[in-house]
């Protein structure tokens, strides 16, 4: 019988976002803004997963830009994500939800945040 050791430093890569959840992702966009030619960039970018966490974690990443502000999405786990967007130069706004476990609902967010800034601007 062999006995698992989960004392390891190396956690399981976080795996890929799916074609799902990209396709999910890209036609939200088409959606949000039509007949934009939206390119949707596949990243891998490091995040603090927890705020307590001392290291940074490898995470796939869907990036993309409209006008002047960049966005992106954080794949965290499987079925797990975060979002944020930023203009130029100026700070990251983040959804005010730590972390979504559906991704239509975090992309969902993350445009009605930039939507209602843009709209107070």
């Amino acid at each position: 019988m062999t006995v698992m050791h989960h004392h390891s430093i190396h956690k399981e890569p976080i795996k890929d976002f799916t074609e799902t959840e990209t396709w999910t992702v890209r036609e939200t966009l088409k959606e949000r803004w039509k007949g934009e030619k939206l390119s949707l960039e596949p990243a891998e970018v490091e995040v603090r997963l927890k705020p307590s966490d001392r290291e940074l974690t490898l995470c796939p990443a869907l990036f993309w830009e409209y006008n002047n502000s960049h966005f992106v999405i954080f794949k965290v786990a499987d079925q797990a994500y975060k979002a944020q967007f930023y203009y130029q130069g100026r700070e990251q706004y983040g959804t005010g939800i730590n972390e979504f476990d559906n991704i239509h609902d975090c992309i969902v967010t993350l445009l009605q945040v930039h939507a209602d800034l843009e709209a107070n601007q």
